[in-house]
């Protein structure tokens, strides 16, 4: 019950099976107050489709804790204000985690488009600097706990081959983190970004866009041949969040796994 008391802004969270809806069910299970932000549009023109929002919201409820509460919040954060209207409608907060990106519209450098890259970075990296920003005015000094979690990909363990945007973006992230974390120490937020490796939220199942056989050779790539479950990562999102993880500061930590890219 480490979290009861605090209130914790998780975005990302629009599908069951999701990283943000694994987080949250984590935090809500050590005391937390939720709001939970979901940005459905963008699921439904991806190839593993929309969760509904209820069955999303259920499978978190039961984990709640101490009366705890829980708010969900739509918003396409990569709209300008956004990210500002959405602390601001969440109330005073501990902990912030941006667990949300962009899908798709991505590309080769060679392929690359002016409209792509300025989408992946308004919403993977912009949305997350501003979100950090007015998380960071609002937060009392004096108030202990001050949490925020960004997330980032495998772009300094290895190449990512056709997500020149994306990979642009959340590269930003992992090497802004130092700085960040810099500026927030002194007002008693602690900043981590955490890479989760690859994780089966719905695109490494069959059927969604990779072949059998590729998701065999990959899963082959794991000692323990499997691919990453959406808690994996929650789990040490949660420690980090909690008073034990004070003492992480300004890391970008990698939760692969053991995953191999020879």
């Amino acid at each position: 019950m480490s979290l009861r008391g605090r209130t914790a802004l998780i975005t990302g969270v629009s599908r069951v099976d999701g990283i943000g809806a694994a987080v949250a069910r984590r935090l809500a299970a050590m005391g937390a107050d939720l709001v939970l932000h979901h940005h459905r549009p963008h699921d439904t023109d991806q190839p593993w489709g929309a969760d509904d929002l209820d069955r999303v919201l259920d499978s978190i409820r039961p984990h709640l804790t101490g009366g705890a509460t829980l708010t969900d919040l739509p918003g396409d954060l990569a709209a300008p204000g956004a990210p500002e209207a959405l602390v601001r409608e969440a109330g005073p907060l501990d902990v912030l985690v941006c667990n949300h990106a962009r899908s798709g519209g991505d590309g080769t450098l060679a392929d690359i488009t002016l409209d792509e890259l300025d989408g992946h970075w308004a919403t993977d990296a912009r949305s997350v600097l501003l979100l950090t920003k007015a998380f960071a005015a609002q937060h009392e000094p004096a108030r202990p706990g001050g949490r925020v979690i960004w997330m980032t990909s495998g772009q300094q363990q290895g190449p990512m081959p056709g997500e020149v945007a994306y990979g642009a973006a959340k590269a930003a992230l992992a090497g802004i983190t130092p700085t960040v974390a810099d500026e927030l120490a002194d007002q008693g937020i602690v900043l981590n970004t955490v890479n989760p490796g690859p994780v089966n939220t719905g695109f490494l199942s069959p059927g969604m866009g990779i072949d059998d056989a590729t998701l065999d050779s990959l899963r082959e790539r794991f000692p323990g041949k499997r691919f990453g479950t959406p808690d994996d990562p929650a789990r040490l999102i949660a420690w980090l969040v909690s008073d034990d993880g004070e003492w992480v500061v300004g890391q970008v930590l990698n939760t692969e796994g053991g995953f191999r890219r020879g």
